[in-house]
């Protein structure tokens, strides 16, 4: 998971979904570390300013799944990535098609330009400011291991 470029670790939901706030781009996802279980992976995407979370996790047999919107029939993959490419396209069971991926790189190069003195403390404060984030509400969706 640690090669992965949307793999954002250990960062929590709250700073997951302020990394995606500022991204502001429905479809825009990444994945972290669960918070409530251990070795269990999420997978974050904006939708119309909230975030929804499935659970990403690896079978014994090795294969990565998604818990996705009920009904929808549980798929298996062998590698992480294909998951991701899969998840691309619409009806897959997710709020949104992952469309634009938020890279720990890209956030870490986000926060460095933002480290840069403007033109104002004002135009600095404006920048910062993400109107998604404020209010921005959690779904998880949330389905027993199968």
């Amino acid at each position: 998971m640690e090669s992965l470029p949307i793999y954002h670790g250990p960062i929590g939901k709250e700073e997951g979904e302020r990394r995606l706030a500022q991204d502001g781009r429905d479809g825009s996802y990444l994945v972290r570390d669960s918070d409530s279980v251990p070795g269990v992976f999420c997978l974050c995407v904006l939708c119309k300013g909230f975030v929804y979370t499935y659970r990403l996790h690896k079978d014994e047999a090795g294969s990565w799944a998604a818990e996705t919107t009920p009904g929808v029939q549980k798929r298996y993959f062998r590698h992480i990535k294909n998951l991701i490419a899969a998840f691309r396209k619409e009806g897959q069971g997710l709020a949104m098609p992952l469309l634009f991926p938020v890279t720990a790189q890209s956030r870490a190069q986000a926060h460095t330009q933002r480290q840069t003195p403007s033109d104002s403390p004002a135009s600095y404060l404006q920048q910062r400011a993400t109107p998604v984030a404020q209010g921005q509400k959690n779904r998880e969706v949330r389905q027993a291991f199968g």
